[in-house]
């Protein structure tokens, strides 16, 4: 999987890119958690989601936003970084301009980003959220939220409390037009630490939801 830099607002940024030989494959990026502790694109979550994305034969991007890695510049309270996504997705779309379907997908902070990119670009038919930090973030610009999606939790995430998160969900319920589906992780921490309990159940489910939509889709 090759190592890609592109350019960000404030400088190159950093990422891996493993595009599909099908020129028509759908497209997806994955954002990391918060790079003020530790996160990113190489935190086992996310790898997983890229992973998961690319056996259902999307061609993936995860990069790590600014300040991260190899990526330039200095963390930004969640402004920049929502750019950087943006940066991210054009980089991704100007080598795939065939592709007929965008997904999000972030973990933690980077489902908070994840999300108000969804607000920015009408593209994007589908979104992954794990552990959104809504105890943490305001969640009120989905108002209305444009595309149906997959939230995802633990039932012992004590960063993300899934009270929070169920709150999120109820909220994003009562709009029309979308569905939000929504799976706890029995016993699962915020970071899905037991690979058999916790993170395999999590990607599987991840995985059936998107093949699930991509099958309807292609109706």
């Amino acid at each position: 999987m090759p190592e890609v830099i592109f350019a960000g607002p404030e400088g190159r940024l950093e990422g891996r890119y493993h595009p599909q030989k099908d020129r028509d494959a759908p497209i997806a990026i994955v954002l990391h958690p918060h790079p003020s502790y530790g996160g990113t694109m190489n935190n086992k979550v996310v790898y997983n989601l890229h992973y998961a994305f690319y056996r259902l034969g999307f061609t993936v991007l995860r990069f790590n936003f600014r300040g991260v890695g190899r990526s330039q510049g200095e963390y930004d309270q969640g402004i920049g970084e929502l750019s950087d996504a943006a940066s991210a997705l054009d980089y991704l779309q100007s080598m795939n301009q065939n592709a007929k379907h965008c997904w999000v997908a972030g973990f933690s902070f980077g489902a908070w980003i994840g999300m108000q990119l969804l607000m920015r670009r009408p593209e994007i038919t589908g979104f992954i959220s794990v552990a959104p930090p809504a105890n943490m973030y305001d969640f009120s610009f989905l108002a209305p939220c444009p595309s149906s999606g997959l939230i995802i939790n633990g039932t012992a995430d004590r960063v993300a409390t899934p009270k929070d998160t169920v709150n999120l969900v109820n909220k994003l319920h009562e709009q029309k037009g979308i569905t939000i589906t929504h799976t706890q992780i029995e016993g699962a921490d915020h970071f899905f630490k037991d690979e058999e309990a916790h993170m395999i159940p999590m990607i599987d489910t991840v995985s059936t939801y998107v093949k699930r939509r991509l099958t309807e889709a292609s109706r």
